[in-house]
């Protein structure tokens, strides 16, 4: 579903004549709704009796919402925008509603030492899945290009599907036991915010939250850039943003051992010092070739920052109040997403132009953004798991798994010195 929709709707709105305003408010405003979201779920997933119970009808409401937005080229002939930004904003909404019940429980379900060997297969999975299915449609695009109506059907048509796939996997899955707090040992979500400043979790869920604000600012804006700046065919803007997907997919398990052996933490730290690059490069050329060099970069970078991240909220969390916890995280980094997404809809046509186009100014702006928010907050996070201290070169050396003995897995490690006893 991922792989069909998130960077095809911005090509939809776009074939609606939708303005720069407008694309920023179809970040913005779906984002900000999200945020407000998380606020009631964790009571009303404590009202369902179970986690998963909770999940599934959310899920199934977030496959639905992809009709009407398929619908609306042949039903709605005014203010076409308008009626996506309503029905994404709906469909983000159900969808955002089940993530902090389902963090809950895959943390309960995924032991602590394994979490970044975990997720980081999981989202390499997850990752290949997606980019297949970007470019199957950026395909249907390419060779629909006369009727996209019809293309953007098919499209989302298959996201339904998808989703819809998802859901059954979810309905097999087993909740853990004890998957609730007793009433007595649950914290409001007003009174862990009152802790945002004083506390270590606190303080990243602040950064996490400034950073997104500050990458959404650009974030809108690549894909108007390549589509009409630059004119690039939807084949090269589908293999442009596959470059991305494909580059984190290859470090995300990578990522993951590091994880795993230095702490999320470190990890985070390493990473975080590349993403106010990311939109920088953009300034230097417009070429595909140095695109690509990039894309490759970014991946690299948000691979091992979004994968540390989301198990540092995991490993810091107390399970009592895990599901509160990280329906705050996602509020507070939505409501980024959201404000940045606007700032940089707002401001676009104020900055100084560079190189001729305000999408540059925009980039620029977000890096050094970036910057600041790093310098002021990151220093101020600190590990919670007892890992041992792991020199950076050899967090950023690279591998060749199972070169020697040493490397190997106990149990293989066992039979191969039988054999050599033999």
């Amino acid at each position: 579903m991922q792989g069909l929709t998130l960077n095809y709707i911005t090509p939809y709105a776009l074939t609606m004549k939708a303005t720069t305003a407008q694309i920023g408010l179809l970040s913005s405003i779906p984002n900000f709704t999200m945020s407000l979201v998380q606020f009631a779920t964790p009571t009303l997933s404590e009202r369902a009796g179970s986690r998963k119970g909770f999940i599934l009808p959310a899920v199934f409401l977030h496959a639905l919402m992809w009709l009407p937005i398929l619908l609306i080229p042949f039903f709605i002939h005014s203010n076409q925008v308008w009626w996506l930004i309503l029905f994404q904003t709906l469909g983000t909404a159900f969808d955002s509603m089940s993530n902090p019940p389902w963090g809950s429980m895959m943390a309960d379900l995924v032991q602590q030492e394994l979490r970044g060997r975990f997720f980081g297969n999981r989202n390499r999975i997850m990752g290949l899945v997606s980019m297949t299915f970007s470019y199957i449609a950026g395909g249907i695009l390419q060779l629909l290009t006369g009727n996209t109506n019809l293309a953007f059907a098919i499209i989302f048509a298959g996201a339904i599907a998808s989703r819809l796939a998802s859901f059954y996997f979810l309905w097999q899955m087993q909740e853990p036991l004890l998957a609730t707090a007793r009433k007595e040992e649950r914290t409001s979500l007003l009174l862990i915010s009152k802790g945002l400043f004083s506390t270590n979790l606190g303080r990243f869920i602040i950064f996490c939250s400034l950073i997104n604000l500050t990458t959404l600012i650009s974030g809108p804006f690549f894909t108007p850039y390549m589509l009409r700046e630059l004119n690039f065919s939807y084949i090269t803007y589908t293999f442009i943003n596959s470059v991305s997907a494909a580059t984190t997919l290859v470090f995300m398990t990578w990522w993951g051992r590091r994880t795993d052996k230095a702490g999320s933490i470190r990890i985070l730290k390493i990473t975080a010092l590349m993403i106010p690059f990311v939109p920088l490069l953009w300034l230097v050329s417009g070429a595909v070739y140095w695109l690509i060099v990039a894309q490759i970069f970014s991946g690299f970078a948000w691979a091992g920052f979004q994968l540390s991240s989301n198990i540092f909220i995991y490993d810091a969390s107390p399970r009592e109040n895990r599901t509160r916890f990280i329906a705050l995280y996602n509020a507070l980094v939505f409501l980024g997403v959201s404000i940045g997404s606007l700032i940089g809809g707002l401001v676009a046509h104020y900055l100084p132009l560079i190189k001729g186009s305000y999408f540059l100014s925009i980039f620029l702006l977000s890096g050094v953004s970036r910057l600041l928010v790093i310098a002021l907050l990151l220093p101020r996070i600190s590990e919670v798991r007892d890992v041992k201290p792991v020199p950076i070169k050899e967090l950023l050396r690279p591998e060749f798994r199972y070169s020697s003995i040493k490397q190997l897995p106990d149990n293989i490690k066992g039979r191969l010195n039988r054999r050599k006893k033999k």
